[in-house]
């Protein structure tokens, strides 16, 4: 099975992409528009804080090209508690709020935890146990983000694989950073990136995670997004990566 890179960075509204990434004179209103012509995907952090009107989804569908995906950052009020197996309610709300809208564009869901989260198998297990797999008939894939060193651990990783879901890998100097195959895609967060390289990250370097990521891709699709680290940087980081794994 030969998977799909889709390749981007975490929003689309970023004032000091304007004039950097964004065209000067663009009209804030048509940012992802043009966002999404020159990426193939975009993780949307927004949903992290706040919710949206189904309105806002379909909007989003209809202003990006066919083949675009995007991710979905988590809400926080589902990740960031004491119980996470008595998330229930905030996580019925989050994905009833109208992503099914995206429809094909809908890609992975980003459960993004706070790094002073340790793991807790049975709690752990209980929340797991509550990612549906589908809403609206729209399927759901589901990446989990974790950001303590409890996690790096083969009865969690064991327990991802159970549930189908992918454990993001998250590269940058605070997090661990977690490696290990559990679901039929990967999810990769970059955010090593610096300001005083044009596109972030130096050629060398996009190289060996090219390479890296097309060995995934052979196993199933790959979502990498540029994060963090010299945000202003992230467009071009995307786009000379894009060109790196055609």
């Amino acid at each position: 099975m030969r998977g799909t890179i889709y390749t981007g960075i975490g929003g689309w509204t970023y004032e000091p992409w304007r004039g950097v990434f964004y065209p000067d004179g663009l009209p804030h209103k048509r940012e992802l528009e043009y966002a999404s012509a020159h990426l193939t995907s975009i993780e949307i952090n927004g949903t992290y804080y706040s919710t949206f009107k189904p309105d806002s989804w379909a909007k989003w569908r209809d202003e990006t090209p066919e083949g675009f995906v995007f991710s979905v950052k988590a809400s926080r009020f589902c990740t960031n508690r004491k119980i996470l197996s008595g998330a229930s309610e905030s996580i019925a709300k989050f994905i009833g709020q109208g992503m099914s809208a995206l429809g094909t564009r809908l890609g992975p869901i980003n459960w993004q935890f706070m790094a002073t989260k340790k793991f807790e198998p049975e709690d752990f297990e209980g929340f797991l146990k509550l990612l549906p797999c589908e809403t609206d008939g729209v399927p759901l894939r589901h990446a989990l983000e974790v950001r303590h060193d409890s996690f790096k651990s083969e009865q969690f990783y064991d327990m991802a694989r159970r549930y189908s879901v992918a454990i993001v890998l998250a590269d940058g100097d605070n997090f661990p950073a977690i490696e290990a195959a559990t679901a039929d895609f990967n999810y990769l967060r970059l955010m090593r990136g610096k300001e005083d390289i044009e596109t972030g990250y130096a050629a060398v370097e996009l190289g060996r995670w090219a390479k890296h990521v097309r060995a995934l891709a052979k196993d199933g699709d790959v979502f990498v997004y540029f994060i963090s680290g010299a945000k202003v940087r992230a467009p071009a980081a995307a786009q000379a990566f894009i060109k790196q794994v055609k």
